[in-house]
């Protein structure tokens, strides 16, 4: 049974054997007594702490009979109750749930944020690589062993449980996030969660790992915004690495090294940019923000590599660029 669910019919039993008890006397004695004095003669009847009667039982023969009533099945109740909620704080259960809702508190107040769907061996060096980018990233895993192994090096947010449940795409706030990164073994899932994933956030971009290259169509249909292949992309690994090693090692150290966080990333022109309408010589990339332009998108598809300084641009168009992430944010928030 769910943790949550079960501490909450501990102190449902526990409420409802107090007020049995409390609401017992009171119909036995009416309004000679106050409310409290029947509750305070449950508890101490219960928990068998031996103090005088506050209510004259002794000579009433219902009351006498109620009070033992209530001893036998209350009392069993109440000390399960206790010894449960004292396992709950000595295994750090309760501590456990606490430090969840602080958790989900901080994801519901996530905007365009991404969600990872699996924290396995692709998703961990996934969730990494966001956060290297610094990019607020939530996980989706059902795996306790899974989340620890996420967990070394980041402050990291996750929701724990099935990804294909909706509920826990809604608690991992789909419908204000950014983006959605489902890498799952079973293609079936991704399916799943590509179509409902995009019922919930039209806008939201989808990127859905693939086990077999025929289900690529069904996955565009359902919504995938783009589709990695594993297989594929290790085949052209071991390909790169034959015929153009040094390549390979460059790439490798810049995504690897621990000296700083050398990127390619993107930056986008908006309608309001101050840039807009300016050469990219004016921009100041190189000796502001100290990054590289390796190339420029000027519509869906037309991309243009090592672009001339003089070229003027326009919103809509998307430089491609090399530095620190750092500084790649900061020019992100210029442009």
């Amino acid at each position: 049974m769910d943790i949550k669910k079960r501490l909450f019919l501990v102190l449902l039993a526990i409420f409802v054997v107090l007020m049995g008890g409390a609401n017992g006397y009171s119909l036995l004695y009416g309004d000679k007594y106050e409310f409290v004095d029947y509750m305070y003669m449950t508890v101490i009847s219960l928990t068998g702490v031996g103090y005088g009667e506050v209510v004259e039982v002794t000579g009433n023969v219902p009351a006498q009979i109620f009070t033992m009533i209530l001893i036998t099945f209350g009392m069993g109740i109440i000390f399960y109750g206790i010894s449960t909620l004292a396992a709950f704080m000595i295994e750090g259960e309760l501590s456990g749930i606490l430090r969840e809702q602080r958790m989900q508190k901080r994801i519901n107040r996530l905007k365009e944020h991404y969600i990872v769907c699996g924290g396995g061996k692709t998703g961990r060096p996934l969730i990494a690589e966001l956060v290297k980018n610094m990019k607020t990233a939530v996980l989706i895993e059902q795996s306790d062993e899974a989340i620890e192994l996420c967990k070394p090096g980041l402050d990291l947010l996750y929701i724990k449980g099935d990804a294909t449940e909706d509920h826990n795409l809604m608690a991992a706030g789909i419908e204000r996030a950014a983006g959605i990164l489902i890498s799952l073994p079973s293609d079936k899932d991704c399916l799943y969660i590509t179509m409902t994933a995009r019922m919930f956030n039209k806008k939201l971009r989808i990127i859905s790992r693939m086990g077999d290259p025929k289900h690529e169509a069904k996955l565009i249909m359902a919504g995938a915004d783009g589709i990695v292949s594993p297989s594929a992309i290790g085949a052209l690994r071991m390909a790169s690495e034959m015929i153009r090693p040094t390549v390979v090692d460059f790439l490798d150290k810049m995504l690897r090294s621990h000296q700083g966080t050398l990127r390619i990333n993107q930056i986008s022109i908006s309608e309001k940019s101050i840039v807009e309408g300016k050469n990219i010589g004016e921009c100041g990339l190189k000796e502001k923000f100290d990054l590289l332009v390796v190339a420029l998108e000027k519509n869906a598809g037309q991309m243009e590599f090592n672009p001339p300084s003089s070229l003027i641009l326009k919103s809509g168009m998307t430089l491609i660029v090399m530095g620190d992430i750092a500084n790649i944010e900061r020019a992100r928030k210029v442009f």
